[in-house]
């Protein structure tokens, strides 16, 4: 391909990268965001198979249509809840092509053409050096990913601690670093080349458990961000070994933008990130103590209140995703319209199991997206409201997170439901979330439980209303 056609068309991919993300800042224009963003991929990996010329075109159609079909039938099956677990598996699946792709270079300019060098002598320092870097993060970014699914889907249950967890993740990847760079900088036999580099590919999984066993609590968000950041930096990697400058800079956009995600987590959950790396992280088993004074009610007489109320905030949280009560949930903010109260939904940054879950879960049932605010956009009306319904929130509406020094969750900032007139929450019992420990907000004076699935009280409240109206 003629190298002024390839560079035009990388400068565009590069253009729907940069213009996709921007509309991924904004609610209402992510979905194009997100359109434009995997143009601009499909088009960075055409043009990267047809300039290294190793593979013709019905290679590369092929390729698209498996990879295709896998990755819809992935995200046609998913449903709201799944989300953070297709996250998770797409971040995999961009650690593991790195990785592949840096595997396959060292096998072909090493093993299946043996010369008199090492393989930096073959391919340069600077590529030999981050080809072992993309082993590194690829592997990291598969085997963490792959156990943040596991954890997501419950099949890993609990948070194990690992002892001086921090100092064993150290040596594990800078033995792999090692072992790496003997492989490509000091061994010209090819096959014993191999085994160093098999070793690299063991110490960075293993240092992959150590990274995402412990996870547990509200940290999940934190650690699937953190994952994405790392699947575009193995890409960039890749890109440096492979000479690739289209991929090094999609590459280094992905991994950018993940890091500032993962910061604002941080920022969310009051933590820093080297203390989510290496510390302790939330969920940690805990006692979540008996309750005391909590007020139940049925939906009936929380309808009567509702009927008065002039001002209605919803709080939904993983619960309500995984209840698949959003379109019930809508149906009852429409309710309350119809009768003249101003209705909006407050999202927390670390609500559900992602950053954004509740946004992808309310986008799927229409909820207009006026109707959404953010934490520190809607925190200071909470005082005025007269009702909010909690709809499978816990953690972040909890004051423990600001009365408990001790608490897994200290500090982290929550919805201040609690200085509302009246609070409804909708729980199927007083079960801990997923920080595991007790929620002081069931037992204030002005908070009323409404025990069942999340789905099933919003109907019932919703038709209470239409009935009375």
């Amino acid at each position: 391909m003629d190298t002024d056609v390839t560079a035009l068309l990388a400068l565009g991919s590069i253009a729907l990268f940069v213009v996709g993300l921007k509309r991924l800042s904004r609610v209402r224009t992510a979905r194009s965001g997100n359109a434009l963003m995997a143009a601009g991929m499909l088009l960075a990996i055409v043009i990267t198979l047809l300039e290294m010329g190793l593979v013709d075109y019905r290679w590369i159609i092929g390729g698209l249509l498996v990879g295709g079909a896998i990755g819809f039938v992935i995200v046609a099956r998913a449903r709201a809840t799944q989300m953070p677990e297709i996250v998770a598996r797409f971040n995999g699946f961009g650690g593991a092509s790195s990785a592949l792709v840096a595997l396959s270079l060292f096998w072909a300019v090493v093993v299946e053409t043996p010369g008199d060098g090492t393989a930096a002598q073959a391919l340069g320092a600077a590529s030999a050096a981050t080809l072992v870097l993309s082993v590194l993060i690829g592997a990291v970014t598969l085997g963490g990913s792959v156990l943040a699914e596991l954890k997501l889907r419950g099949t890993i249950d609990g948070t194990p601690r690992i002892p001086a967890r921090g100092p064993l993740m150290g040596v594990l990847v800078l033995g792999g670093l090692v072992a790496g760079g003997v492989a490509v900088f000091g061994i010209e036999d090819p096959l014993v080349a191999a085994a160093f580099v098999v070793v690299l590919v063991v110490a960075s999984t293993l240092a992959s458990i150590a990274l995402v066993v412990p996870i547990g609590g509200a940290d999940m968000p934190v650690v699937i961000s953190l994952l994405n950041s790392l699947s575009g930096l193995a890409a960039a990697a890749t890109g440096f070994a492979l000479g690739n400058h289209l991929l090094i800079i999609a590459g280094t956009i992905v991994g950018a933008a993940g890091l500032i995600l993962t910061q604002i987590m941080c920022v969310a959950m009051n933590r820093s990130l080297v203390n989510v790396l290496v510390g302790g992280y939330g969920g940690a088993a805990t006692e979540h103590g008996e309750y005391g004074h909590v007020v139940a009610a049925d939906p009936e007489s929380a309808a009567m209140v509702l009927e008065a109320a002039q001002s209605v905030i919803i709080v939904p949280g993983y619960g309500l995703a995984a209840a698949r009560a959003q379109n019930a949930a809508y149906g009852l903010a429409q309710a309350l319209q119809r009768q003249g109260a101003q209705v909006r939904f407050a999202i927390h940054p670390v609500a559900g199991r992602m950053p954004g879950h509740m946004n992808v879960v309310l986008a799927e049932a229409e909820v207009p997206y006026e109707l959404l605010e953010e934490m520190s956009e809607i925190n200071a009306d909470f005082a005025e409201t007269d009702v909010v319904i909690v709809v499978g929130a816990n953690d972040v509406v909890n004051p423990a997170a600001r009365t408990e020094p001790g608490s897994p969750i200290a500090g982290m900032p929550i919805l201040d439901v609690g200085n509302a007139r009246r609070v409804f929450v909708i729980k199927r019992s007083l079960s801990p979330g997923y920080a595991g420990i007790k929620n002081g907000l069931f037992e204030q004076d002005n908070c009323v439980m409404l025990y069942g699935d999340a789905k099933d009280v919003l109907e019932q409240l919703t038709s209470e209303l239409s009935a009375n109206a």
